[in-house]
């Protein structure tokens, strides 16, 4: 059956289109900064003359910061609105690009990561909340799907172009030059981008200070549903995130001895894999709501057996068939943890979605944060062994599916119950 509208549901239309979009550039934008580091992991080793360990920083600073970011993004998202805080993200990613660029040591260009992660942080809950304020509710899981779908564009982008770029014009000019991106969709940004269609105007706050804070993390923390789409995003995001932001292009050249030409065609698979499945997930859970569980858990656990049947391989290297199988797979990763948003959205009423998102968006990043520093060590410590280090993985998707399994049925009353609710409200509405 068609969903029907909401009463103050935004018409859609293309307008809407229009302006979203420009919010979809930013964040395509972010993601190409964001992943500018996995096709430069090697290069940066010889650049500042570091270890395994140490070039894991750079992407665990870069995550953590972000991680951090994401309660304080969604209250201020909330509070000030979409253009303010996707603005102030555009010029400090775009400022973290740059002195990445010219970064003369490890220090500065640790700093510079950060400063990236921090603008990074605050561009896809900005899209998500732009996304409810122009389109009717039932379209939300295809918004965010094709919000996820720009940001592996971004990835595409980054993996194809900035890989030549930076082995054909060097360091400097390639990161200085993408940096020019920045500029372009912030002007964009401050021309046309507006937080709302006229006449769907939020209901205005008044300051509470802490305790406004407070409430907000409180009442959307304690709906099921927003932690149900946090473990969600955890346990779905990170395997896909830590080989597209750093180790990927490693494992594939040192561990299963491949070129750097073959291993970047290997990773630019795992992005069109994520965007063909993306549009599939989006398609499925906007028609079948409770499949949003079953994909999830599906593709945690074809993740877990695709990256366990290529560690165990016998043999000093996995076959091709088997490497192009697990990239393929590793694509639906990110479209999975999309579907973390699906669980928090209807738990939550407009007001809090930018605070309920936040702290679900927190789960992936938190757990590739985890993962990226667990492999960098465990490489350290073996010497290299690519198969110890990536067993990192499996233990913190066993604790994740432990928590979805534990929260799930409780989500699910829950949101029958405001079902219920808001059908009862429906009928009771004066005419």
């Amino acid at each position: 059956m068609k969903a029907a509208a909401l009463p103050g549901d935004p018409p859609g239309g293309r307008r809407a289109v229009a302006v979203w979009g420009i919010g979809v550039s930013v964040y395509f934008v972010a993601v190409i900064f964001r992943t500018s580091l996995g096709v430069a992991g090697l290069d940066a080793a010889d650049r500042f003359h570091v270890n395994a360990s140490a070039l894991s920083t750079f992407s665990i600073l870069q995550l953590l910061v972000y991680a951090g970011m994401q309660i304080p993004v969604g209250l201020l998202v909330d509070r000030l609105g979409t253009k303010k805080v996707l603005t102030l993200g555009v010029v400090l990613f775009t400022a973290g690009q740059l002195g990445f660029a010219f970064s003369p040591s490890y220090g500065t260009a640790l700093a510079s990561r950060a400063l990236l992660g921090c603008g990074d942080a605050m561009t896809f809950i900005s899209v998500l909340r732009l996304g409810t304020r122009w389109f009717p509710a039932r379209r939300g899981p295809m918004i965010a799907q094709f919000a996820g779908l720009a940001g592996m564009a971004g990835n595409l982008v980054s993996t194809l172009m900035l890989a030549r770029l930076l082995h054909g014009v060097g360091w400097t000019a390639a990161f200085a030059g993408s940096a020019a991106a920045g500029v372009v969709v912030l002007v964009l940004l401050l021309l046309f981008l507006k937080d709302h269609p006229e006449g769907q105007e939020p209901e205005p706050l008044a300051h509470q200070g802490a305790a406004y804070v407070r409430r907000q993390i409180a009442a959307s923390w304690r709906e099921p549903g927003t932690r149900l789409g946090l473990w969600v995003h955890f346990t779905t995001q990170f395997p896909a995130m830590v080989f597209l932001l750093l180790w990927g292009l490693p494992f594939l050249v040192e561990a299963q001895g491949l070129s750097r030409a073959t291993a970047g065609e290997l990773l630019t698979l795992v992005v069109l894999s994520n965007m063909v499945v993306g549009l599939v997930y989006g398609q499925i859970v906007a028609r079948h709501h409770e499949a949003r569980l079953p994909l999830a858990l599906g593709t945690v656990g074809a993740t877990a057996l695709l990256w366990g049947a290529t560690l165990v391989w016998p043999g000093e290297t996995a076959p091709m068939w088997l490497l192009v199988v697990l990239c393929a797979v590793l694509g639906a990763c990110g479209p999975a943890s999309m579907i973390g948003f699906d669980f928090a959205r209807p738990a939550n009423p407009p007001e809090r979605q930018g605070t309920a998102s936040g702290i679900t968006n927190m789960g992936g990043f938190v757990a590739s944060m985890t993962t990226l520093f667990a492999v960098g060590v465990l490489l350290d410590a073996t010497g290299g062994d690519y198969g110890v280090a990536f067993s990192a993985v499996f233990v913190l998707q066993a604790l994740g599916v432990g928590q979805i399994l534990r929260l799930r049925k409780r989500a699910a009353r829950r949101e029958r119950e405001r079902l219920v609710a808001s059908r009862v409200e429906t009928v009771h509405v004066p005419v």
